[in-house]
């Protein structure tokens, strides 16, 4: 394929990405932006949208693709979206994770946009998104795990579906071959986003905290950043084929101890989860609570005591 025409296939599916008024606008700003890019950045790109995902572990951010999302970005999530909490943002030098409630494919893509339009284009520099088999099916997908660096997991044979299932002992295998990567972008210095349900929610209110999320928070020092979205189930509504203007809020919680946590839940994995789901909760709206809205249920006992001790 000419360059040209891969070119214009992107801005094309770009556009029909986007509900109907809003796709000229897409179109028109895509085409002025990529106009002025080298034909080697063009190039890279196009190629990275055939490939990426191949095979399993990290796949580095594409700065061409960061300059699209942003664009994106600027026409779909309406001017009064918020990002609180920046003050929570990581620092250099700290193993960080940050920690998010699940509502939407393009969770991580909103969240960097944010960082980005408020400044902190340098915690977009290190970014790094845990990403399951799906978002590396189409193009327009990968597109989005483009934006930032971006490892690809197997799920857990309980949360899998389609092509995404695999043999246990093939999951496993993966896995730990998952954390050891992790591993390595965290003492590189990444900061590390992972979604704590395992899925996305399909109402907006939280699932319970895969217990196995615990395994990305063993690298000494790790420090563990609670994140809250809303909205960004909107941009894509449940039965909606096009992406529509949402307002988005993100909310950065305080940072907590990963190996504290760990002592204050007596090294219990489902434990220390549910603790982070309650830290997830407490910064978002009553409705997007789900299973963390009732914390005096008896599963959810242990976890508070351990968050209440990692607070005092």
């Amino acid at each position: 394929m000419a360059l040209e025409d891969g070119v214009r296939m992107l801005v094309e599916t770009a556009a029909s990405f986007v509900t109907p008024s809003l796709s000229e606008e897409v179109r028109s700003s895509l085409t002025s932006l990529l106009v002025g890019e080298e034909e080697a950045a063009q190039r890279e790109l196009l190629q990275r949208l055939m490939t990426t995902g191949d095979g399993w572990g990290y796949f580095p951010p594409n700065q061409l693709a960061r300059r699209i999302n942003y664009a994106l970005g600027e026409l779909t999530v309406k001017a009064d979206s918020t990002l609180r909490g920046a003050e929570h943002l990581p620092v250099s030098g700290t193993p960080s994770v940050y920690l998010a409630n699940h509502l939407s494919f393009s969770d991580a893509n909103l969240f960097a946009y944010l960082l980005e339009r408020e400044g902190h284009a340098a915690s977009v520099e290190k970014l790094c998104v845990l990403a399951g088999p799906k978002v590396f099916t189409e193009a327009f997908r990968r597109f989005s795990s483009l934006c930032f660096g971006a490892i690809k997991l197997p799920q857990s044979p309980s949360r899998a579906s389609g092509e995404a299932v695999m043999p246990r002992r093939e999951v496993a295998r993966l896995a730990a071959e998952t954390i050891s990567t992790c591993e390595e972008r965290l003492r590189s210095g990444d900061h590390l986003l992972v979604f704590v349900e395992g899925t996305r929610s399909r109402s907006a209110a939280m699932q319970p905290a895969l217990g196995a999320v615990s395994r990305y928070l063993e690298v000494p020092g790790t420090q563990i950043i609670p994140l809250a979205l809303t909205g960004t189930e909107h941009l894509v509504p449940i039965g909606e084929e096009h992406a529509h203007t949402t307002h988005v809020d993100a909310l950065i919680g305080k940072p907590l101890s990963a190996e504290a946590l760990v002592a204050a839940s007596e090294g219990k994995r489902g434990t220390q989860m549910h603790a982070v789901g309650l830290a997830i909760a407490r910064l978002l709206p009553e409705s997007y609570r789900g299973y963390y809205g009732d914390e005096d249920q008896p599963e959810l006992k242990a976890a508070s005591a351990a968050l209440a001790a990692l607070e005092d």
